[in-house]
């Protein structure tokens, strides 16, 4: 955008260097033009700023845009406009009363030759001359005086070809010299409804009825003739003019009503009962296309636009809001879950030189069981953690199992022999029950390591190996209670 803001910077420079009285439309049409594409960008960036700082778990306040050197440039070089045009205002209101005064003047004096009796026709032809070339030379007067002093001017100018008895031969040659001219302003105001760009033929017409103010009158019996063909001129390029406003006010409701629409799916939108990440991003689909599609639309009309535009920025910052709040709670959760699992990281760590194995076990057995009731953390620390724990489990059963794991089989093995040879088949019971029991447990915790790391897989194949031999004992302690029956 940066690129097209420039080019509307530029132009506006160029219009400065012309006349500012006669470019005020040009300058309008550009500052509507930048400020569209200014204010589309702010938002655009505000945007992106709430969506990464909602990506990043985190809420976005009191946003403010960065400054826009192109934007001061262009607000600085509407500062000298306003400064040039308020001068040349000030300046063309004075000239416009001196002009006023002026073309009075001349009135009077007009009045005087038309209603004086004298019979020096050329002496009083000379001064009319001399009186319509001065007034040829004078600019505009105020606007609320033009048409008055028009009339009266053009009143007495008619009245003294009228009433004076001159010389009709030179009557006839002014007649006729404004003839020509009134019949090219007409033949240019026939020729305005060629031009596509009816905003810039109105302005013409306009010119060229000013130039029609100020030539004479033509011949009585052509007057209306005359008149008549160029207002039929003027009537089709008004009629063009007045259609392609009414056509622009008709987009501009046409905008209103999609606009409308817009803002009926942003207020349908209930997003006060989203829960998970999928959720929030399927609704954020639905915003982003409604935005999407909002930025392809034009101008509402003027007394509508700024509040429908009001609206929606309301609705669509409510959602982000909530947004930012679900994800900050997100964090915030993450946050706990990482605190307490690096606990359990410590806690499993300190039994790195732990030597009660039956109590040390059991307790790390229960930090694996909290371990799963705890939720996800932040991805970024997901590995690190996990890593972390599982490595000081694997680092305490690698030692239990070297250390205690075949001096165990071994005394069990001993003790079901000795007990089978006392023939006593209760603590032979007992001693199965107790085998089952080891089973089961090993079982769980067999569970917790699965497909975890790599280092727990070869924990996994130890522990297998490890139940694989108690259900062996098993089932050698089963047949020898079978056989105890048996002998009885």
């Amino acid at each position: 955008m940066d690129n097209e803001k420039q080019t509307l910077v530029d132009e506006l420079k160029e219009l400065l260097n012309s006349n500012v009285a006669e470019v005020k439309d040009q300058v309008e049409e550009l500052k509507n033009k930048f400020y569209r594409l200014y204010h589309e960008e702010q938002a655009a960036l505000k945007q992106a700023a709430e969506e990464a700082a909602a990506a990043a778990g985190e809420v976005l306040d009191n946003w403010q845009p960065a400054m826009d050197e192109v934007e001061n440039q262009f607000r600085e070089l509407l500062n000298v406009y306003k400064q040039k045009r308020a001068e040349v205002t000030k300046q063309m209101e004075a000239e416009m009363q001196q002009n006023l005064l002026r073309k009075e003047n001349i009135i009077a004096q007009m009045k005087d030759l038309a209603e004086s009796e004298t019979a020096d026709v050329m002496d009083k032809m000379k001064k009319v001359r001399e009186l319509q070339a001065e007034w040829k030379t004078i600019g505009p007067v105020p606007a609320p005086k033009a048409q008055e002093i028009w009339k009266q001017y053009n009143q007495y100018q008619e009245q003294f070809y009228d009433l004076v008895k001159i010389n009709i031969e030179l009557r006839d040659l002014d007649f006729k010299k404004n003839l020509e001219m009134k019949t090219l302003l007409c033949e240019a105001a026939e020729k305005l409804a060629d031009n596509a760009n009816i905003v810039e033929a109105s302005r013409a017409l306009q010119q060229l009825h000013d130039e029609w103010a100020e030539i004479g009158p033509v011949a009585r019996e052509l007057r209306e003739d005359l008149w008549q063909r160029f207002k039929e001129a003027s009537t089709i390029i008004n009629k063009k003019h007045q259609a392609y406003f009414d056509a622009l006010h008709e987009r501009e409701k046409e905008n209103l009503e999609k606009k409308q629409a817009l803002l009926e799916q942003l207020r349908a939108l209930d997003y006060s009962t989203l829960k998970s990440n999928k959720q929030w991003d399927e609704v954020s689909a639905k915003v982003q296309a409604v935005q999407d599609e909002w930025r392809t639309i034009g101008f509402a009309p003027k007394k509508q636009n700024q509040a429908i535009y009001d609206e929606y920025r309301k609705l669509t910052g409510e959602f982000f809001k909530a947004r930012s709040a679900y994800f900050k709670n997100i964090r915030d959760t993450f946050n706990e879950n990482l605190k307490r699992k690096r606990e359990l990281v410590a806690k499993a760590e300190a039994f790195k030189d732990a030597v009660d194995w039956e109590a040390a076990t059991n307790a790390v057995i229960a930090l694996q069981r909290e371990w799963r009731t705890i939720g996800p953390v932040a991805h970024k620390y997901s590995d690190e953690v996990w890593k972390s724990f599982t490595a000081a489990c694997d680092d305490f059963f690698n030692r239990k199992r070297e250390q205690v794991g075949n001096a165990k089989a071994e005394a069990r093995k001993n003790r079901m022999e000795q007990t089978v040879a006392n023939g006593n088949r209760d603590k032979l019971i007992r001693m199965y029950e107790q085998l089952k029991q080891e089973i089961k447990t090993a079982e769980n915790n067999i569970l917790f390591f699965t497909g975890k790391s790599k280092s727990g897989n070869k924990i996994v194949e130890d522990m297998q190996k490890k139940i694989d031999g108690l259900k062996a004992q098993l089932s050698e302690l089963e047949d020898k209670i079978n056989a105890l029956d048996g002998a009885n």
